[in-house]
């Protein structure tokens, strides 16, 4: 049965203050922004609709849409607007926008929730399905097709609007602004101007959320790819600015435009951590005597052939921890046959079977068709005695060069990344070039320091180690210097058809 709640979430129903919207609708007003015609496409209980007429008293025409019939008869007392009970995802918003006078202002608020969160309480307020960023493979199943309802909301405003006179001026997650800038960009919508305002989400809506009102400036012919960020509403100075550039998003185009020259590829793959999704069970603390206690309090007894010491992220942002715990890892590479551990260590074996419920009741869809207790981010790379890492999670350059604990190779969860290095000497030389100033500085201009994650493989990988040994006039170590000899499609392995490269 769905309950109140659980409808509100669906239609991301958080009513925006007054206050709030007079403030918005009074700062487009200074921006010089002038419609003659004002839309809200998810109006509520009318409140943008009320700013607007306040703010805009020239303009000729205000339309409010909500597809909650009770909030459309509330927003009705907003005179002079007019108001309609809609669908946003059933409207012919083109043939909509199409008919209005220009400038056209599109504002409001559209719902904070992903399509994955409707769907797991078996809402209808979605899209119709569509992996509308062409998400494939592995991105897809992932996760990382899902995506915020407001994000597509905004994206086909902005293609819509693209060629228009235009303003559009929505409420969002910070981080659906910078995806949606990214993709308009990437597609080349025409946008004269760009900005960001800090909104606090946890005043006004009570959501431990980075927000901001994005505001896009749309010209025929315009093709801008920078935007403002400014820190709050009442700020008349940009402190920053994100654009871009070669293809994607930099969070800092100041910084850019001094280390940009670093820009290109890393000669070897960044590697994650081994991804196993159940800690209580693969993650044990050392008892003695090749007794070990799992997540659960239990003492158990196992082989160490499987046992390898780790370090979390946590463990790994901190400059002089040492493994503190071990992780079992099933296996050497991706879908190895994981039978051998009943035979090679049979303790392990019947561990692993008294808490197969728990692996085999692991969510992700990567689990599914794989052999039994099967883990990822495995490779020959995951057991190099030395590796220079640096943790996901902790808003801080801090590499750091790991060596062997008991003659065992270090791993690492899945939320580290790190360069597999042949030697401690190779480590410590790519450490160095790392934890350079002018990598420093290149990392900053590109790495936005208030994502969930923000240092991730992708962000790492477009360091280009050449340019930057280059730089300090140094050599590149060991494997790193011997794979720039080589093409850089081959320092990644082969290219094998069916892998989407």
């Amino acid at each position: 049965m769905s309950t109140k709640n659980d409808t509100k979430m669906e239609y991301g129903d958080f009513q925006t203050p007054d206050i709030l919207c007079d403030k918005i609708c009074s700062l487009l007003s200074d921006l010089n922004v002038t419609p003659n015609s004002v839309v809200e496409p998810t109006c509520g209980t009318g409140a943008f609709l009320r700013a607007s007429a306040k703010a805009f008293p020239d303009c000729r025409q205000i339309l409010g849409f909500d597809i909650n019939p009770n909030y459309v008869l509330a927003s009705q007392t907003a005179e002079p607007a007019l108001v309609q009970c809609e669908d946003f995802f059933e409207k012919d918003w083109p043939s909509t926008l199409a008919s209005l006078k220009e400038p056209i202002l599109v504002l409001g608020n559209p719902p904070w929730v992903t399509n994955a969160a409707v769907g797991m309480m078996s809402g209808k307020n979605l899209p119709k399905k569509s992996n509308f960023h062409r998400l494939n493979g592995f991105d897809a199943i992932t996760g990382k097709s899902n995506f915020d309802i407001s994000e597509w909301m905004l994206l086909h405003l902005l293609q819509w609007l693209s060629g228009s006179s235009a303003v559009l001026a929505m409420l969002c997650k910070t981080v659906v602004a910078r995806k949606v800038l990214q993709y308009a960009w990437s597609k080349r919508f025409q946008i004269k101007t760009s900005a960001t305002y800090s909104v606090n989400a946890l005043e006004h809506f009570g959501a431990s959320v980075e927000a901001c009102l994005l505001v896009c400036i749309l010209e025929p012919g315009a093709n801008s790819q920078e935007c403002e960020i400014y820190g709050d509403l009442d700020e008349s100075i940009a402190h920053s600015r994100f654009a871009f550039r070669n293809g994607r998003l930099v969070a800092n185009l100041n910084a850019f435009e001094r280390y940009g020259y670093l820009y290109g590829r890393s000669p070897v793959k960044w590697r994650s951590g081994i991804k196993h999704d159940c800690s209580r069970v693969m993650e044990l603390r050392d008892c003695g005597a090749q007794s070990f206690r799992n997540g659960f309090g239990e003492i158990v007894e196992l082989e160490p052939t499987y046992l390898y010491p780790m370090l979390k992220s946590s463990e790994l942002a901190k400059e002089d921890s040492e493994p503190a715990r071990f992780m079992l890892v099933t296996q050497r590479n991706v879908g190895e046959d994981t039978s051998s551990i009943q035979h090679k260590a049979p303790r392990t074996w019947d561990y692993l079977a008294k808490y197969a419920e728990y692996l085999d009741s692991r969510s992700s869809s990567i689990y599914r068709k794989r052999p039994r207790f099967s883990i990822f981010g495995v490779g020959p790379y995951a057991f190099s005695s030395w590796k220079v890492a640096i943790s996901g999670f902790y808003k801080k350059l801090q590499f750091r060069a790991i060596g062997p604990a008991d003659g065992r190779p270090v791993v690492f969860d899945d939320t580290c990344y790190f360069l597999p290095c042949q030697s401690k000497d190779e480590a410590r030389e790519l450490l160095k070039l790392l934890n350079s100033q002018a990598a420093k500085g290149f990392f900053d201009s590109v790495i936005f320091w208030d994502a969930k994650r923000p240092i991730t493989a992708d962000v790492l990988g477009i360091l280009n180690l050449g340019a930057l040994s280059s730089e300090l006039g140094v050599s590149l170590p060991g494997q790193v210097g011997r794979t720039m000899e080589l093409p850089l499609w081959q320092s990644h392995g082969p290219r094998m058809t069916g892998e989407g490269l």
